[in-house]
């Protein structure tokens, strides 16, 4: 069964090691919380403000090992109300777990977007 987990984190700044950093940081806790291996992800569609375009966030999953994983990337609309420097993430993996076991992360300035969930 395809199964889609969200994420998104903040870089610290415009600078590539940040935005990979960033993006490493999320994805590790993101395999992390929900068991992920490589073989199970099956594509990673990336995100980012218009703020961040020093480097490709997909670059962190390739150094990360993601080898054989189709990434993607895109770059939102400017938006007044947005979130600074944030890298979104949608990782769409196969799985027999339940949506409701699969846990989103959301890290940096950017758990303001899910209040709800705990911060990892």
């Amino acid at each position: 069964m395809l199964r889609g987990v969200r994420g998104a984190t903040t870089a610290i700044s415009n600078e590539p090691e940040a935005i990979r950093t960033a993006t490493k940081n999320l994805l590790v806790a993101m395999s992390k919380a929900n068991a992920l291996k490589p073989g199970d992800i099956a594509a990673v569609i990336f995100s980012s403000t218009p703020d961040l375009n020093a480097a490709f966030p997909a670059s962190a999953a390739r150094e990360l090992g993601w080898g054989e994983v189709p990434l993607f990337g895109t770059q939102e609309i400017e938006c007044p109300t947005g979130i600074a420097l944030c890298v979104r993430v949608l990782v769409l993996l196969n799985t027999d777990k339940p949506q409701h076991e699969i846990q989103p992360i959301y890290q940096g300035g950017a758990v303001v977007l899910r209040p709800d969930l705990p911060v990892v």
